[in-house]
C-alpha cells in the first residue's frame, strides 16, 4: 500500500493552501498539501533576505528542516518602476508597521502623487520556492504587470490590489473576482510554474 506524498506550504492562509492544492490537482499530482498550522510548534521564520527569492528559500528550508517534508514557500510584493522596484520586499511594512494595508497604500499614493499616468507602471512579483530536507532547492517566479491608479477602487483582495490595474484590464485587482484574479495573479503564475519542479523532484 502506497502512501500519498505530503507537501507542506509555509503559510497559515487557507486561501493560499486551496489555490496551490487546486493547481497541483489540476496537474494530476497526487500530493497531500498541508499548511504550517499542521505543525503549530514550528516558529515563524524571520524574512531577512534582500530579494523575494531569498525570503522564499529561507522559509522553505526552515520548514523542510523542521518537518522532514518537502516544503513550499512564497514571498511577494509590489514593485514600482519609478521607485526603482520599491516597495518590493518591504511592501507589507512600507509605512512602518507590518500588515497595515491602508497606511502602506496611502503612503505609496502620496509618494506618487505628482507622477503622471505614463510613468505609473508597476508589477506584483512572487517568488515560490521548493526545498527538500536534503537541501535541494528550486525557485520560480511570477509577475502581474499593470499601472497604478491615483485613488483606490474595489473591495476585493488586499494590500495594494485597489490601486494596481492589470495590463489589458479596465478594473483594478480589487475589482476582479477571486477567480479572475487567481487566473492572472503573480502568485498563481509562480505556483503553476512550480508544477514541473514538483514533478521533477518528487515524482
Amino acid at each position: 500500500m502506497t502512501t500519498t506524498p505530503r507537501l507542506i506550504l509555509a503559510t497559515r492562509n487557507a486561501g493560499k493552501i486551496t489555490e496551490l492544492h487546486s493547481i497541483l490537482a489540476d496537474a494530476g499530482l497526487p500530493h497531500e498539501l498541508v499548511g504550517a498550522d499542521s505543525y503549530p510548534d514550528i516558529p515563524d521564520v524571520r524574512e531577512t533576505g534582500v530579494t523575494f527569492a531569498e525570503n522564499a528559500l529561507l522559509k522553505a528550508h526552515a520548514l523542510a528542516r523542521a518537518t522532514g517534508l518537502p516544503a513550499v514557500a512564497d514571498d511577494s510584493g509590489l514593485c514600482v518602476d519609478v521607485l526603482n522596484g520599491a516597495p518590493g520586499i518591504f511592501s507589507a511594512r512600507w509605512a512602518g508597521r507590518h500588515g497595515d494595508d491602508r497606511a502602506n497604500l496611502d503612503l505609496l499614493l502620496a509618494q506618487l502623487s505628482d507622477i503622471a499616468d505614463e510613468h505609473r507602471s508597476a508589477h506584483f512579483a512572487c517568488a515560490a520556492a521548493l526545498a527538500l530536507p536534503d537541501g535541494t532547492e528550486r525557485v520560480v517566479e511570477g509577475r502581474l504587470r499593470g499601472t497604478l491608479r491615483h485613488t483606490p477602487s474595489g473591495t476585493n483582495g488586499f494590500g495594494y490590489d485597489p490601486i494596481l490595474q492589470p495590463d489589458g484590464e479596465t478594473r483594478t485587482c480589487a475589482e476582479l473576482t477571486p477567480a479572475e484574479k487567481n487566473a492572472i495573479s503573480h502568485r498563481g503564475k509562480a505556483f503553476r510554474a512550480l508544477v514541473p519542479v514538483v514533478r521533477e523532484l518528487l515524482g
